[in-house]
């Protein structure tokens, strides 16, 4: 459904992307996890067409990405994408900004108005439905911004880090069973960004680790703990295999303070 092939992305003379390939098959639910600053958010932003790589390509559905007009305007109608930090319109209402991003994607207007009440009541908005987003706490407002993503009922979803940003235990548990339920048949497919290891446990079929702007692994939780040779939670693993020196510096830590 994905490919990324041999991706490389930099800023100025800071290199993010460092000749990334990667496969995500359809109807897969794939996490991307890493040190932060390692190029999980970049990486998205280049599938998502955010971002331009400078060398390599993307391709979606067997089309490459910005290859001609037609191919590119077929992936975008195919793509919804997250950002960790979107630009919402203040000044329009909730519903009004759901209703302007189902009618970008071309969703039937009944069908599309009724989901839309769902959605709302989803994430606990309907009193704030019909208010300004500027009028928002921080919580509602992640939670409208991921309405704006399911309301497109586009089969491929890209998310960066969709659990922050605020979200109450209601919201998380929300999101948590949406995703599980939707992944759960073969017509979506999923690439969020998610730096707690007990939610991707729980929800990914595969999980991409990065560091330093390169694939170390790509693998199922059981694969990745037979690579490492750890038996314990997914946070052991990445522990393993990404900052073994964790525990050291903890223990530095108390022994300055001691």
């Amino acid at each position: 459904m994905i490919r990324v092939v041999d991706v490389v992305q930099h800023y100025g003379i800071r290199p993010v992307l460092r000749g990334v390939n990667l496969e995500v098959k359809g109807g897969e639910l794939l996490a991307l996890m890493g040190p932060n600053g390692m190029g999980k958010s970049t990486l998205l932003s280049v599938m998502a067409g955010a971002l331009w790589p400078q060398r390599g390509y993307v391709e979606i559905g067997g089309m490459r990405r910005r290859s001609s007009e037609e191919n590119e305007l077929a992936i975008r109608k195919k793509v919804a994408y997250l950002p960790a930090d979107p630009w919402l319109p203040t000044g329009h209402t909730g519903r009004e900004f759901l209703l302007a991003v189902g009618r970008l994607y071309g969703v039937d207007e009944l069908r599309l108005m009724e989901h839309i009440d769902r959605l709302l009541e989803l994430f606990d908005l309907t009193a704030k439905g019909d208010s300004p987003i500027g009028s928002y706490s921080t919580g509602q407002t992640k939670k409208i911004a991921l309405a704006s993503v399911f309301v497109t009922e586009a089969p491929i979803l890209l998310l960066d880090e969709p659990f922050s940003g605020g979200l109450d235990p209601a919201g998380i548990i929300a999101l948590k069973s949406l995703l599980q339920r939707l992944s759960q048949g073969d017509d979506m497919t999923f690439v969020i960004a998610v730096p707690v290891p007990e939610i991707v446990e729980e929800l990914a079929d595969r999980i991409a680790i990065i560091a330093d702007g390169q694939i170390k692994a790509c693998d199922t939780v059981a694969g990745l703990r037979q690579q490492t040779g750890c038996s314990g939670s997914l946070q052991d693993v990445l522990e393993k295999l990404l900052s073994p020196a964790t525990r050291e510096h903890i223990d530095n830590y108390f022994k300055t303070r001691s």
